[in-house]
């Protein structure tokens, strides 16, 4: 047994040592010269002393003094230069800059302009809270009509008293397409009421969740007082067919028409007048977030105490930790500006181009 384990490792030894060995043979058989060629030649070196070879004389030819009887070298594409095309010089990296962008935080300022997002999240709570409501028949149909009509008036009158519009064809205007539209609505509300008859309540439910969702993200929160259009065509449609998925599962005409009715002004209305506020004096901003907090807790905690803790949780989260997690994340920014940008056409005015033309023609 000890004889066949000795031939079968000499065995391996001959057949590994082998190449060695016919290499060493020939290397014996070749001349002075060709040796001293064989051994200076980088490919005879490990691999790593290759990369070393090769890179260190490619670095000092691209450092020799070939390019010092040049002219200096310019930024420029159109002039034709003795330089390779990725040629740069010592300044090239002078002109490197950090942070440029970069904008420094107050937490309590992020704070108080959290309250537009938090805002949205509630006026989503408020309005499903109000469906429940009508569903189990808590709610009639009629008084919310009332109710939502009456904030609404009391919204536009206090609107208009704000920006003192003194122009009377536009209250005529105003009063007319609200008249028209509460007609239309209350006689599309039984097509509306059975327009989903034939789809599950758990479809439903789903697209309804996913709407609001839109709702939330796609909220033109950057949208100034001054711009009077609906804001955010994509979050007031999604809010609106969401509106019309839940109308379909009440069970009178009344109760939809109530619903789509306080949905329209809820969700297209209801923001541009508290951008108004919000502009007006930054405590109203911080009166009606806290409004509308006490409101989701109080049509809430009927429902589901669950719900009003987690929304509590979200509120407190959104409000407090994002403001203070945004600031504190801001020291890990590092955005570098240099000449490898783009360049950056620069357009003229269209007043300063009709001037350049008329000076022209003159």
């Amino acid at each position: 047994m000890f004889l066949i384990q000795s031939c079968l490792q000499c065995t391996i030894l001959l057949v590994a040592g082998w190449p060695w060995l016919h290499l060493k043979s020939q290397f014996f058989h070749l001349g002075q010269r060709q040796k001293a060629h064989l051994l200076s030649s980088p490919l005879s070196l490990p691999l790593s002393s290759q990369k070393r070879v090769m890179y260190g004389s490619a670095r000092s030819s691209f450092q020799s003094s070939e390019y010092t009887n040049n002219p200096p070298w310019q930024k420029l594409l159109w002039v034709k230069q003795n330089y390779p095309d990725n040629y740069v010089d010592g300044t090239f990296l002078e002109e490197l800059q950090r942070n440029v962008n970069v904008r420094s935080y107050d937490y309590w300022t992020m704070v108080y302009e959290s309250g537009v997002i938090t805002q949205q999240v509630s006026s989503v709570v408020i309005f499903i809270a109000i469906f429940i409501y009508l569903q189990v028949h808590s709610l009639s149909g009629n008084h919310l009509i009332w109710t939502g009509s009456l904030l609404t008036g009391i919204g536009y009158v206090s609107w208009d008293l704000i920006i003192r519009s003194n122009y009377e064809f536009k209250r005529q205007r105003v009063a007319k397409s609200a008249f028209f539209f509460y007609i239309t609505l209350l006689g599309l509300s039984p097509i509306l009421k059975t327009l989903t008859s034939q789809t599950s309540d758990d479809t439903i439910w789903a697209l309804t969740v996913c709407c609001f969702l839109a709702n939330v993200l796609f909220h033109d929160y950057k949208t100034q007082a001054k711009s009077i259009k609906i804001p955010g065509s994509l979050s007031t449609n999604a809010a609106i067919f969401a509106s019309v998925l839940l109308a379909s599962r009440l069970d009178t005409n009344v109760d939809v028409f109530g619903l789509l009715s306080f949905a329209v002004e809820w969700f297209s209305l209801f923001p541009i007048f508290r951008r108004h506020l919000k502009d007006l004096n930054p405590l109203i901003q911080i009166g009606v977030t806290v409004a509308m907090l006490l409101t989701c807790v109080a049509l809430f905690i009927q429902i589901s105490k669950a719900v009003v803790f987690l929304y509590i949780l979200g509120f407190c989260f959104l409000t407090f930790v994002c403001p203070y997690w945004l600031i504190f994340i801001q020291k890990y920014k590092n955005e570098i500006h240099g000449p490898w940008d783009e360049a950056r056409p620069r357009l003229q005015r269209a007043n300063r181009r009709n001037m350049y033309r008329k000076r022209t023609s003159n």
